[in-house]
């Protein structure tokens, strides 16, 4: 069973070994903050690769910029054909279900990549 917590923290496993992704995210480091309703995750990623996505909940967390997501908002997202306005994470920032907090230039940068890594959590759904 695949859990959302194992899904965040094998994010790393799906990532690293893409070519694209790579590519895409050669300039990219960032410690980025994920909220999904009251669950946390902190990425830290070094020229487009995943180096740790670990646990929360964190006292203060230091952080480049935050990824806030109404959980329920999440679970659709994550399905294998989400509807409109859940399947892409600028239509969940259109619909007010995704906060962007912080330094967003990294975000907004390497959109491409950002929308590629959350889409790929798609290929094992959680239960």
């Amino acid at each position: 069973m695949v859990t959302q917590d194992s899904l965040l923290l094998n994010l790393p496993a799906l990532v690293n070994d893409d070519r694209a992704l790579a590519r895409w995210g050669r300039y990219l480091d960032a410690d980025v903050l994920v909220e999904i309703g009251a669950d946390s995750w902190m990425l830290h990623i070094h020229q487009g690769k995943i180096l740790e996505a670990r646990r929360g909940p964190f006292r203060m967390p230091s952080f480049t910029f935050a990824i806030r997501i109404d959980a329920d908002a999440f679970t659709e997202f994550l399905r294998p054909d989400p509807v409109p306005g859940r399947n892409d994470l600028m239509a969940l920032v259109r619909h007010r279900l995704l906060r962007l907090e912080g330094d967003l230039h990294p975000f907004f940068s390497h959109l491409i990549w950002f929308k590629f890594v959350f889409a790929k959590l798609r290929e094992a759904p959680i239960t």
